[in-house]
């Protein structure tokens, strides 16, 4: 006589898969009975206040303000040319001569400039007033074309 083909393990997988058959079953009758049938449309609106803030109803016609079209400003405002002052003053405050890197306070804004050694057309040492003009680095500003003052 043959012995049976299925084993515990299977029932058991059967048994946990008829189980979340019956409990998926469960959870939609459930959302069927929950269901919201007959909703007004009306009752799915929402509105903005005159502050900006959601609510359930209609918001007041005697607080509505009026905006011109021409007053919104969508996006970012357009960039306007402003010559800045391009030779800053400033003293050198730390210079790493073997590293080749160093910093300058400004004297005007009193902001710290990096400065690396190939913006140098002079030599600097520590406490040395300069002249340099400011660029845009990858990681901030950058000190270049800097020269000891006179």
């Amino acid at each position: 006589m043959a012995k049976s083909q299925e084993t515990f393990s299977k029932k058991e997988a059967e048994k946990k898969k008829q189980k979340k058959k019956q409990e998926k079953e469960q959870k939609k009758e459930e959302r069927k009975a929950n269901a919201k049938h007959g909703v007004k449309l009306e009752d799915m609106f929402a509105y903005v206040d005159e502050n900006g803030n959601l609510s359930s109803t209609p918001p007041d016609p005697k607080k509505i303000k009026k905006v011109r079209e021409e007053d919104m400003i969508i996006g970012v405002a357009k960039h306007q040319d402003v010559e800045e002052k391009t030779i800053r003053t400033g003293i050198v405050t730390f210079f790493n001569e073997s590293k080749g890197y160093g910093f300058i306070k400004d004297l005007d804004t009193q902001e710290s400039v990096f400065v690396h050694i190939n913006g140098l057309r002079d030599k600097v040492k520590e406490n040395n007033k300069v002249t340099f003009e400011v660029e845009m680095g990858q990681k901030g500003p950058n000190a270049i074309d800097v020269k000891l003052a006179k």
